[in-house]
């Protein structure tokens, strides 16, 4: 009972409530413990996260932050349960690189993706890619020359284009311990422990459980949820369906290919009866060679089995 009373609400909604409320703890905690480097939040640049439909099980929020280094960074975080991923990663990255860098700007970005649907064949339940050359012939990877403050300085690829992180929620089914476990327990199963001391999670356990709502903030929470796992429920049916049709159209093409490969069977079997019996006649072997169509080496084997 103490775990359901300290339930929290899911990650994607908590953005919705904290960017209305414009408070940032709790998401500098969650992007200092993901990129492992303090982080301030600057400015909330563009947000999906606001809206506040019964359908919108999408949120996007694209955020100006600072690092321990004073260095600026964009950071996009996405809670996404749609199929098509990569294409999207891709549209929304371009899109904040586009929109909030000038040229001549220094910064850079990260792409935080939370997956809510199985992804792929692997293991892990963190992913992080990076854009690197590599040399084909030498294989030593490219680094190349930035100028920042008038000082030119050398930088690898993944220094400049965006980072992405993909966390398959699904895939984590361990005992949370270090900060990142804590987590992605928490955008997992939206329990977080009395004794945390993750960055950002403390803080969110005391202002995002769900009893602590207002009967009005449930009920919208309570139709955000029922929403996202009718869209669950949607793309499982889908799933299950298309792997049923293609079992049914694997049998049916089966079962074609068998009868088909029968008939072949019988077809050529009638083919070495008739040639059998043609040569029982004395019938030239180059007239049931073209009768048949059957070779000459097919007809003698065939015969000699058939005298064994």
């Amino acid at each position: 009972m103490a775990e359901l009373r300290d339930r929290c609400i899911c990650f994607d909604w908590a953005i919705k409530m904290l960017l209305r409320q414009n408070n940032f703890g709790v998401l500098e905690g969650f992007l200092t413990v993901f990129l492992d480097q303090k982080v301030t939040i600057v400015e909330i640049l563009e947000s999906e996260g606001g809206q506040e439909r019964e359908d919108d099980k999408f949120n996007r929020v694209d955020i100006k932050a600072k690092n321990s280094k004073g260095e600026i960074i964009i950071v996009e975080i996405q809670n996404m349960r749609i199929l098509h991923y990569f294409e999207h990663i891709q549209r929304d990255v371009c899109k904040a690189v586009t929109e909030h860098i000038k040229p001549g700007d220094t910064y850079k970005v990260y792409s935080i993706n939370i997956l809510y649907f199985d992804l792929g064949i692997g293991s892990d339940y963190l992913y992080v890619g990076q854009s690197n050359f590599v040399g084909v012939h030498t294989n030593d990877q490219l680094i190349v020359n930035a100028k920042e403050k008038d000082v030119i300085v050398h930088k690898r690829p993944s220094d400049i284009f965006p980072t992405y992180y993909l966390v398959r929620v699904n895939n984590f089914n361990q005992h949370a311990v270090t900060p990142l476990e804590e987590w992605v327990d928490y955008l997992k199963n939206g329990v977080i422990r009395e004794d945390t001391s993750a960055p950002g999670l403390q803080e969110a356990r005391e202002k995002l459980r769900y009893y602590s709502m207002s009967d009005v903030e449930r009920h919208a929470y309570d139709e955000h949820i029922n929403a996202v796992m009718i869209q669950n429920d949607v793309l499982g049916t889908a799933k299950l369906e298309g792997l049923m049709e293609g079992r049914a159209e694997g049998r049916a093409e089966g079962i074609a290919q068998g009868r088909a490969e029968g008939r072949a069977e019988g077809i050529t079997n009638e083919k070495y009866n008739t040639a059998r019996k043609m040569l029982s006649l004395n019938i030239p072997i180059e007239t049931i060679m073209e009768v048949t169509g059957l070779s000459e080496d097919e007809i003698r084997e065939d015969e000699r089995q058939t005298t064994e």
